[in-house]
Formats: structure tokens, sequence, C-alpha cells
């Protein structure tokens, strides 16, 4: 799957672009119809720690999900927002298999 990455008020490095980009191959697994994604990375100028915003668009036949989680490293975001995504995957397949 083709991931465009986006880092805003900052750049990524290699290392960072090459982890999201396995976990989001990961959603492959549970919803094979995925057409793209958009991962958006901002840096928010707050004192407050978890100030890092992963916001990930994944476009569907039909349909868009839109996750967005605000944690201290960026790591934990993307594991925390395609966690939630394999979530809503899964539902939606499951949905796709009622209606047949």
């Amino acid at each position: 799957m083709k991931v465009n990455t986006q880092s805003v008020n900052f750049s990524a490095d290699k290392k960072l672009l090459d982890f999201i980009q396995k976990r989001m191959d990961k959603l492959d697994l549970f919803y094979d119809k995925v057409i793209k994604s958009d991962v958006y990375l901002k840096l928010e100028n707050t004192s407050d720690k978890e100030n890092k915003v992963f916001e990930a668009r994944v476009s569907v036949p039909g349909d868009i999900f839109v996750v967005k989680k605000q944690c201290k490293s960026f790591e934990e975001g993307v594991d925390m927002a395609v966690s939630s995504l394999e979530r809503q995957l899964k539902k939606r397949k499951e949905k796709l298999r009622a209606h047949l």
C-alpha cells in the first residue's frame, strides 16, 4: 500500500518513515481493498509532553477512515492509530459480509 507522509513544522527522519510504512502495511491483512493512506505528522507548540499529533486518513471504496492521536512520541501514536484502524476495517469487512 502506498502511504503518503507529510510532516508539518519539522522534517521526519527515514527511520520514522520506515516504521510508519511497516505498520500501515499491516492494515492490508485486515482489509485488502485499501486504496491509499495519507499520514500527517504534526508538532504542537505547547509545553505539554504530549505534543506530537499523528493523523491518518485511509481510503477504501466508498468510505474514508480518519484517526487522530496525540501522544508523547510518534511511534506510540502510530501504534494506537493503527490498532484503531484495524478495528474499524474489521468492522467494515464484517458489515459487508453480512450484506452478502
